[in-house]
């Protein structure tokens, strides 16, 4: 695999419909590129999600959020509730039945879909001010500004690129970079 690192912006994202129609996700990777929402390995995409909905069922699918919006955000999975707060990662099966309730509006979350058996994933937040990230080892590294605005630097890139709120940053074949700055950070290895 080729040494790669690139940023993706959030105003380029494609808009794309939920399966069951509740809502759209905006899609910043995918593998295959590409691929349909029962085809995909891995996804990773930012969710508008509305006050109270129910999400698209995923058979074979492990799922990870992260509420982006401070509103709190209730999960129900196969009946038991979930009372999730900002920034904090919470796994699910795919195939589980969920429905979602936002306090005081609509919210947004972060969300990485991995099929079972193929590949998985490893989801960290950090605020450190300094974050060195590789893909040794990883399919691919995914790094999305939560919050703040980071530079990140690499061998790769010639000057620091500047990444504001939900811009990301894609490090695959070995690739390795240093992001400083302020902000919290979700760290995706897919692997």
């Amino acid at each position: 695999m080729r040494v790669t690192f690139s940023v993706l912006r959030l105003g380029t994202y494609p808009v794309v419909p939920w399966r069951n129609g509740a809502g759209v996700t905006r899609e910043i990777a995918c593998s295959p590129v590409g691929a349909s929402a029962g085809e995909f390995d891995w996804r990773v995409s930012i969710a508008d999600v509305p006050p109270s909905s129910a999400f698209s069922s995923f058979a074979g699918v492990d799922r990870v959020i992260i509420p982006l919006d401070p509103p709190a955000m209730t999960l129900t999975v196969d009946g038991i509730r979930h009372a999730l707060s900002q920034h904090q990662p919470f796994a699910f099966d795919g195939e589980a039945i969920t429905s979602c309730r936002v306090d005081g509006g609509p919210s947004r979350d972060l969300n990485v879909m991995t099929r079972r058996g193929r590949i998985g994933a490893a989801v960290v937040v950090l605020d450190d001010a300094l974050v060195d990230v590789d893909s040794a080892g990883d399919r691919a590294t995914l790094v999305v500004v939560l919050s703040g605005a980071r530079s990140a630097l690499s061998p790769e890139s010639a000057s620091p690129l500047e990444l504001g709120g939900l811009d990301a940053l894609v490090l695959r074949g070995g690739a390795v970079a240093q992001l400083s700055g302020s902000g919290r950070l979700a760290v995706i290895r897919l692997a």
